[in-house]
């Protein structure tokens, strides 16, 4: 039975961040010591960021409130409010960003409906409501309220890849399951000004965002290029647990990421893919830079110079990460899905291609996936060649 991630969109709020300007916001506030103005500029300038998007329209520098919770445009005050407010806009905001992607990849799938659609899995770790999201789709989207739902809260920057390994479960559980998997997380939300190294650094990356994928084993034709979803694995590394790490604080979630990380990474990756590797015999002891492409979780600049650096690989395998990063920034588990779809919209080389997927989080986390992109389609009509090649595929 082969698992199909079948369409995959994304969405954004329509508020963007400049990254200079935002620096220069942050490295005026008042309190900043001098070693905190420098650390803003630095943590900002090198992040390898252009531009980022946020729910909170008052942090736009054109955007003026009279009554200012996050940002005071007329004073270029950061505010701070508490975590419920924080809360209350994530509740609102998150909800029309998850119906937004839900519906953007529903109507990319031309071959399924909503009617189809058996489970749906939601997936945030920046805020909280009850009735949560997964019930908000089914209501916006007009779903049969008997669909199953389940949510993934609170895992971190590598959540999207259980959300998928879930819903392949599903579909192998039942061949005729049609899973909705959405992750959104307004990571913006939580960002504030500080001396502390952790807070500069997730105030300089993080950003908001949304993806979301159709996913089933039934047999169809395919309306654009589709991902095999082959096989994920999860790894722990054996330090770790306080070089990051994801709080809750009255003021915002609070974020612990220690520049230890990237050495984590860099002295644990190979081990994490062992698990992952063995499980295709046909990528077994090729070089890294022979799998076609690299879904890395771009978690910052310094962790993709390391796992370049240490897989060998080419800057053009980053492109997809680097890319993602550049354009939007750290959106959590939202961000590994805004490179698969990137290297989705790729043209291809051949007709199958292998992809190997890398997300990391608390813990320290490292979840490792292989998907196959199938580029050379059956017809609509199906009477096209089907998902059967019989010639050397490159990896």
């Amino acid at each position: 039975m082969t698992v199909t991630l079948r369409a995959l969109e994304t969405a954004v709020p329509a508020t963007i961040l400049i990254q200079h300007q935002a620096r220069d916001v942050f490295a005026a506030q008042p309190g900043l010591t001098r070693l905190g103005q420098r650390l803003v500029r630095t943590c900002f300038d090198s992040a390898a960021i252009d531009t980022r998007h946020t729910a909170v329209a008052e942090m736009s520098l054109d955007f003026h409130s009279p009554d200012p919770m996050f940002y005071d445009g007329a004073t270029g005050l950061l505010l701070n409010p508490t975590t419920k407010q924080r809360n209350d806009l994530f509740a609102a905001e998150a909800t029309a960003l998850f119906i937004e992607a839900a519906a953007k990849a529903l109507a990319a799938c031309r071959e399924l409906g909503a009617a189809d659609i058996t489970h749906v899995v939601t997936v945030s770790c920046t805020g909280f409501f009850n009735p949560g999201p997964d019930y908000k789709i089914v209501r916006a989207l007009g779903l049969n309220p008997s669909v199953q739902r389940y949510h993934l809260g609170f895992m971190g920057c590598y959540a999207a890849f259980p959300a998928l390994r879930a819903a392949k479960a599903f579909c192998e559980a039942d061949p005729n399951a049609v899973v909705l998997v959405v992750s959104v997380e307004l990571c913006s939300l939580h960002v504030r000004t500080s001396n502390d190294p952790d807070t500069i650094m997730g105030s300089s990356l993080f950003a908001d965002g949304a993806g979301a994928a159709i996913v089933s084993a039934r047999e169809l034709p395919y309306s654009g290029p589709v991902l095999e979803l082959d096989h994920f694995e999860t790894v722990l590394t054996p330090v770790g647990e306080d070089s990051m790490a994801w709080n809750i604080g009255d003021h915002g979630f609070e974020m612990v990421l220690d520049t230890y990380v990237p050495r984590i990474i860099d002295d644990h990756i190979v081990g994490a893919l062992e698990p992952l590797l063995a499980r295709a015999p046909a990528l077994a002891g090729i070089p890294y830079g022979d799998i076609a492409h690299w879904a890395i979780h771009p978690g910052g600049r310094s962790i993709l110079d390391k796992v370049q650096a240490k897989l060998e690989l080419s800057d053009e395998q980053l492109v997809p990460a680097r890319e993602t990063l550049r354009n939007f920034g750290n959106m959590s588990s939202a961000t590994v899905l805004f490179v698969l779809k990137h290297i989705l919209d790729q043209p291809s080389m051949e007709e199958r291609e292998s992809i190997c997927g890398m997300a990391f989080g608390p813990g320290l986390t490292v979840e490792t996936s292989l998907f196959t992109k199938v580029s050379e389609l059956p017809s609509l009509d199906g009477q096209g060649a089907g998902n059967q090649f019989d010639h050397v595929v490159r990896v």
